[in-house]
């Protein structure tokens, strides 16, 4: 699995991106399991005729010592369909973007 990976955070980071995660996306759901809408002006051609499949997100893991952002847009209306599959650049590029502005806010170094 293609991930964007943010290790080593300090045990006073983990609370603050848990309490900002949990505000900003939802109460995280089994494990840490944060769910992150892709905006829909990103989404690649195949995505944007699937109106049935939207909305499109990213699984983000957040864990006492690490953040792992899964690198794979899904859907959560279907386990298997065209439209589901890797960031293409664009995508990727706005998540880490995203990643790094909650860091900032949060004053959390990396």
């Amino acid at each position: 699995m293609k991930q964007y990976v943010i290790d080593e955070l300090r045990p006073d980071d983990y609370p603050r991106l848990q309490e900002h995660f949990d505000r900003k996306f939802g109460a995280a759901q089994l494990g840490g399991i944060y769910w992150i809408r892709l905006d829909d002006d990103l989404l690649n051609e195949t995505q944007a005729e699937h109106s049935k499949c939207r909305p499109y997100y990213f699984a983000i893991e957040l864990t006492p010592d690490q953040l792992a952002c899964e690198l794979l847009v899904r859907t959560r209306n279907t386990f298997r369909c065209a439209c589901i599959g890797y960031a293409n650049q664009g995508q990727r590029e706005w998540l880490i973007r995203l990643i790094d502005r909650i860091f900032s806010k949060l004053e959390i170094k990396t």
